[in-house]
């Protein structure tokens, strides 16, 4: 599973405005509510209700908010580079300045869990980070987000 299969039409965003994490949230269910058909407000909603199991901010500046929704046909993911860094409740405390958004059909199953994988496998990358964070336009970041993941095989 690649993420250039899985990003939205429009779904990426380079200088992504923001205040806080549940502006952010709100900001973001609206656009991918302008891809999917599904109401904004539930899209909110149901990320919110994610987010109180415990916070999706990874750590290092990342955030992976994901939730599955009912009446979605796909998986789609979104992705916001923050103009300026915001608090996500992250486990480190740090600051969070790129932010995936994946949402799924009620139904995905293992495809949810394998596109967090590959967002995961994305993130781990030094080289990757560097790439998400320096890219000076569009097509350059969607770039650094659709390059093959790096093979850790011997």
């Amino acid at each position: 599973m690649e993420l250039g299969d899985l990003l939205a039409p429009g779904g990426i965003f380079p200088a992504f405005e923001a205040t806080s994490k549940k502006q952010a949230l709100l900001d973001l269910a609206a656009r991918a509510s302008d891809v999917t058909g599904l109401d904004a407000r539930l899209i909110y909603d149901t990320l919110l209700q994610r987010e109180r199991l415990g916070s999706t901010g990874l750590g290092r500046g990342i955030a992976v908010p994901h939730v599955k929704l009912t009446g979605l046909t796909s998986i789609v993911c979104f992705f916001a580079r923050m103009k300026t860094p915001i608090d996500f409740e992250s486990q480190d405390s740090e600051p969070v300045d790129l932010i995936f958004l994946l949402l799924a059909p009620d139904h995905a199953g293992g495809d949810h869990l394998k596109a967090l994988a590959r967002i995961s496998r994305l993130v781990r990358e030094p080289a990757a980070l560097e790439r998400l964070r320096t890219a000076t336009d569009l097509p350059s970041l969607k770039l650094a987000l659709t390059l093959p993941a790096a093979s850790h095989a011997a």
